[in-house]
């Protein structure tokens, strides 16, 4: 099963290389093409050397709690991961950032300081963000507010909530595949939050603000108490199917092709290269190869509980039937029949009967695994023959244009 290695691009284009089309203009209007600063280049006013590159940089609206710096969410209309773009880099050295990571309030003063082109995607989303609409009060005793966030290496850990939240909408935008940015940490910089209809809410404050709702004869609707909030609310991604948004998180990468039905589930950091079936659960960390299919209410283990270190990968082509479950890799090509879990510890009879811990048949190909419906013996076959085909995927399902 092939991988993308850490910051290679994916294929096709990505939002970056769309920000950097941007600045060819249409027939007849005229080019704006800012001279990005050069390395060592010094600002007179700012004074430091300006930042030349980038891993990641976004530009958002953050919501926090009334009165407080407590960042509840940050949304990132635009989102970009690596690169050198004029634009980007123009508005790093208006800003003074001059490398690491760092999060920046935003103005709209910034947009004539930084001289950026007005129908450039930098300068759009900076105009949305700013708006009087955008930053007006809200009725969940929450605050919003206009940031640009910069990220030098995506290697590094996150440092706050602002830096969390770009790394999730990349995912989401699908700009980077799971693995490619750490996350380590996150828990840990991001607050818990009652999700509403009307917006995120400090649960400390929940229940005088839903008195005051009720006053006006209102009641907010909370879709769940979480530190991750569900991907659709932030990215909708293209090409995908999505039957109960709740149970897919940001952070979720789906590739086009992709079908999330009704009991399905996929965490951050984790999801499909490919068009895959999902029906069970992605746990966070996990990667689903090309024409793979999760059965329904099948579960494949992750990183986040019970000391697991091992990420769990699931190769092209491969069938995880009905409340089966897996806990080592799959290469590609293999079946687990419904209703079997295999653990790394599980014990598996080979054809010329050796008995092998499930983890030494981790990543490889072709592989059936069943139990015997008289012994109970877990074996494992090679597919051939009868056991090779086990259909692929209903093409129908999955063109989701």
């Amino acid at each position: 099963m092939a991988h993308r290695p850490r910051n290679q691009r994916p294929d096709g284009p990505t939002t970056v290389d769309r920000l950097l089309d941007a600045r060819v203009p249409p027939p007849g209007a005229t080019a704006h093409t800012p001279s990005p600063p050069t390395s060592g280049r010094r600002s007179p006013i700012l004074g430091p050397p300006a930042m030349t590159t980038f891993a990641a940089f976004g530009i958002g609206l953050a919501t926090r709690s009334a009165g407080t710096d407590r960042v509840l969410d940050t949304w990132y209309p635009l989102a970009v991961a690596g690169g050198d773009a004029g634009e980007a880099v123009a508005l790093a050295a208006t800003l003074g950032h001059t490398g690491g990571t760092g999060t920046y309030p935003l103005t709209r003063e910034v947009l004539g300081r930084a001289d950026l082109a007005a129908d450039h995607p930098v300068a759009r989303a900076i105009a949305a963000v700013t708006a009087d609409a955008a930053t007006t009060p809200t009725p969940t005793r929450t605050e919003r507010f206009p940031v640009a966030t910069f990220v030098e290496d995506l290697a590094s850990d996150p440092v706050g909530a602002h830096d969390v939240y770009l790394r999730l909408h990349l995912l989401s935008h699908r700009e980077i595949c799971p693995h490619d940015a750490s996350l380590e940490g996150a828990f840990g910089l991001l607050t818990n939050v009652v999700w509403t209809d009307e917006g995120p809410c400090d649960p400390e404050v929940f229940d005088a603000v839903q008195i005051e709702h009720a006053a006006s004869g209102r009641r907010l609707r909370v879709s769940s108490v979480d530190k991750f909030p569900r991907m659709t609310d932030y990215v909708v991604p293209s090409g995908v199917r999505i039957a109960d948004a709740d149970r897919v998180r940001l952070g979720a990468h789906l590739s086009p092709g992709t079908t999330v039905m009704h009991e399905g589930f996929v965490n951050f950091n984790a999801g499909t290269l490919g068009a895959s079936m999902v029906e069970g659960r992605i746990s966070a960390g996990v990667v689903i190869g090309d024409g793979s299919d999760i059965g329904g209410s099948a579960s494949i283990m992750g990183t986040l509980s019970g000391g697991g270190t091992e990420i769990v990968r699931v190769g092209e082509r491969c069938l995880i039937g009905a409340n089966a479950g897996i806990g080592i890799s799959l290469g590609d090509g293999c079946v687990v029949e419904a209703g079997l879990y295999v653990t790394a510890g599980t014990k598996v009879t080979l054809p010329d009967g050796t008995v092998v811990k499930a983890r030494e048949l981790s990543g490889r190909d072709d592989l059936l695994f069943r139990r015997d419906s008289v012994t109970g013996t877990v074996r494992a076959l090679e597919r051939e023959g009868g056991h090779a085909d086990w259909g692929g995927l209903n093409a129908a399902l999955h063109a989701n244009d």
